[in-house]
This record gives C-alpha cells, structure tokens and sequence, in this order.
C-alpha cells in the first residue's frame, strides 16, 4: 500500500512541479506528498539536526494524544443524548453511534473550512501549506458543544484560521492559539450556543446546564451536593460522564493522552505542572475565603481540576509551542499564572463560569513579555558572573 501511494505521487507530480498544467496547486500536492512521507532532501555539511521527526510528525503525534478523549468524548455525546431520552439501561454501541452522528459533521465542517482557507492562502503565497491546524482543525471540533451550529462553526473557524494565524503570517507567527480564537468568536458572538446555560446534550425540548453553569448559580446547601443532585459527582466528571465540550469531560482520557506527550517529548512538562499548581493553590485559597458551603468559591480544588475545561487546557492547548512562553523559567512563570487565572475568572466571574479560554489568550498575549524579561535577566547574570571572572581594566559589554 505504501509504495502504491508513493508511486502515485511520482507519477502526478510533473503535474505540479514548475511549467507542468498545475504549477500553482503546487503547495496543495506537497502538502499530500510530505504528509505521507518524509522529504528526500538531505543536509550534507554545516550544523543540522539530522532527524524525520519533523514538524508534521509532532502534528500527527499530538492528534494520537488525543484520540482517547475524542472515543470517551463521542461515546458520552451520545450517553447524555439517551440519558436525556429517558433511557435507564443504554446500550454502548448505540451511545457511540449517537456520539458519532454529532462529532463527525463539526470535525468535517472544521477541517473542510480550515483547510480551505490553508490551501488558498499557501496557492497564494506560493508557499508549502501549514500543518499546524492538522492539530487545529481537532481541538475545535472538540472543544465545542455538540449542539453547535454547522454555520456558527464555519464562520468561527474562517475567523480563527484568517485572523487568528494567517494575517499574523501563518503557522509558527500567530500570537494566539488559533483554537481557542474559535471558541472566543463562538462565545462573543454567539453567547446563547457556546455559554454552557443551553443544550449540550443534543436532544430537542431538553435543557441541561453543564456543572460549572450548574455551581455558579450559588445554593443554599454545600456545592458539593448540588452538583450531586444533577448526577455530577467527582468520579462523574474524572472518567467523563457529564455534560460539557466534546472532547472535555473525561480527565482520565486526558491523562492517557498526557502520557504520550510526556514520554514523546511533545508536550511541556513545566508548563502542565506549574499550571496545574496554579490551579490548586488558586482553589484552595477560593475555598478557604468561601462566605458559605454553597457558594461557587467553596467548590473543593479536586472538582476544579476535573470539571470544565481545565485538564484538556492544561495539556493540549497550554502547551502550544507557537503561542506559549519558549524559555525553561518563562514555561514556569507562564503556566503558573494560567492556571491561577483560570480558576479566578471561573470563580470571580459569574457570566463566564469556564475561564480556561481566557486565561490562556490572555498569557498568550504576555508570553512574549515574560520571555524577553526571563532573556534579559540571564544576560543581566551572565554579564554579572563575567565582570567578576575579567581581568582587572578589562571592559565588559552586552
């Protein structure tokens, strides 16, 4: 099968290459091509790091990361669907084949609409197509409610991929993780869809919050056995079986994909940790000044880390190479401050009871900052150290 495929590239790329009939569709054809195979460009002198690994590889491997809660994610569209229906005893094919009826058309429509707009940006740029939003085009489909509208999500991916990433210059220029642009339009826009005090459970005449819409109303009695009377208890929301994102609920598939960014290299494990233990302190704080045992602010820190969008934050969109802060201290100073911004805004902000999303765009924002000063203060020490190691007279400059 492999050498089919290989043969049939060589045979149409004359096509494409330079005079041939298709000359311009050129970045589209390599696109396929370095998609499917390693390029037979070789590096034959100078300092170069000799490896196939590139850039599409970690794609394709960040995408493997998040295959299991995509399955736990689909599985449980449709559980909550039939949940809803009525149904006591639900069968697990045909919760699956619900959960597929909803993820398969918004991951079509996403990477329809996305790499249309990567396709006719590289034709026009003469220039290869972006694999960045291989990994893009999935995390929108899973972070959004499986109830979002077909032309609500095109319009919101043509904002992301344009103005989130292309007019910035394409993959590795953007400023923002481009995923998360998409919900920030879909929620902006179109509150009413995207809030969490709608349907989110796919099924016509049923209205059902997600739990952080649930707790953020405040209750009379501890937090904890609200959620509980709504069937939302921790081992609920840690293997996934509540409402919410597609591909959010369930933080033990999370962790299974966390595992292979670990061991991969792939994925930061300063920026989950420092992020995770932002996360926590935050919490414990909240809770410790809660006014009463029903108020948003007493919802223990070990429901923090599994509801909402915290755990898929932390390790699929935190740790974005491109928007995240690059230096070692930098990963430390920015995950940190996500993970307490996180739960600040979930808590101290009653129209917006998931702060993930913003908190990331705005460290986004101030990751750049945070490296420049973490640059400028191993200068500043270096300079220091070499004053002092200098002979006597000597000049020591930046």
């Amino acid at each position: 099968m492999q050498q089919l495929l290989k043969g049939l590239l060589e045979r149409v790329e004359p096509l494409f290459e330079k005079g041939g009939k298709l000359e311009r569709l050129y970045p589209a054809y390599d696109a396929f091509a370095t998609l499917a195979f390693v390029l037979p460009n070789r590096t034959r002198s100078g300092a170069h790091i000799r490896d196939d690994f590139d850039s599409k590889r970690m794609m394709i491997t960040v995408i493997i990361a998040l295959i299991p809660p995509t399955l736990v994610g689909i599985f449980n569209v449709g559980y909550q669907r039939l949940l809803a229906a009525g149904m006591v005893e639900i069968p697990f094919l045909a919760a699956v084949a619900q959960g597929l009826l909803r993820f398969l058309p918004i991951l079509i429509v996403t990477y329809a609409v996305g790499l249309g707009w990567e396709f006719l940006f590289a034709v026009i740029r003469r220039h290869e197509v972006s694999e960045g939003f291989l990994v893009s085009g999935f995390l929108i489909a899973l972070i959004v409610p499986p109830t979002i509208p077909w032309w609500q999500l095109a319009i919101a991916t043509s904002f992301g991929v344009v103005i989130g990433k292309e007019i910035f210059g394409g993959t590795g220029m953007n400023i923002f993780n481009p995923a998360l642009v998409v919900r920030a339009f879909l929620f902006f826009a179109y509150p009413a869809q995207i809030s969490g005090d709608r349907v989110w459970v796919a099924l016509d005449g049923y209205s059902a919050a997600t739990p952080l819409a649930v707790v953020a109303e405040g209750a009379e009695a501890p937090i904890v056995d609200v959620l509980a009377a709504q069937g939302v208890t921790w081992w609920n929301s840690f293997i996934g079986l509540i409402p919410g994102s597609i591909g959010e609920t369930s933080t033990l598939a999370i962790l299974l994909g966390v595992g292979l960014l670990l061991i991969t290299g792939v994925g930061s494990w300063r920026i989950m940790l420092s992020m995770l233990i932002g996360g926590v302190v935050m919490g414990a704080v909240l809770q410790l000044a809660a006014p009463h045992p029903g108020h948003f602010m007493a919802l223990p820190v070990h429901y923090h880390l599994t509801l909402g969008g915290f755990a898929f934050g932390l390790a699929y969109m935190a740790t974005d190479p491109v928007s995240a802060a690059a230096t070692d201290t930098g990963k430390w100073i920015y995950g940190f401050l996500v993970g307490v911004l996180s739960i600040l805004v979930r808590i101290l902000n009653p129209a917006f009871p998931e702060g993930v999303m913003l908190a990331i765009l705005f460290m986004n924002m101030f990751a750049p900052l945070i490296d420049h000063f973490v640059v400028r203060g191993n200068v500043k020490q270096r300079l220091a150290r070499a004053a002092v190691a200098a002979p006597a007279g000597a000049q020591v400059s930046e």
